[in-house]
């Protein structure tokens, strides 16, 4: 079995609405120090590995992530597998 975590985020050049909302709340509470906030999604996924190569379950991934997790017209996707 491994556990993979997958990270969504929205492109840079995409207007990042709750980033800026978190950023002026953050003002808000008197932390002047932060630049720059990008809100994301993160999903882990446990994915049995029985009778596939390492190369297969990253193209598995690496679908999953393109055509279910993300928008890749306006996100981006990395993942990592940490085992099991």
């Amino acid at each position: 079995m491994l556990n993979v975590n997958v990270y969504v985020t929205l492109k840079k050049e995409i207007l990042d609405a709750q980033g800026l909302v978190i950023k002026k709340a953050i003002k808000q509470i008197g932390y002047e120090n932060v630049r720059e906030v990008r809100f994301g999604k993160f999903i882990r996924l446990e994915i049995d590995d029985t009778g596939k190569t390492m190369d297969e379950i990253k193209k598995e991934i690496d679908y999953l992530s393109d055509k279910l997790l993300a928008n890749p017209n306006i996100e981006n996707y990395k993942y990592e597998i940490v085992g099991d």
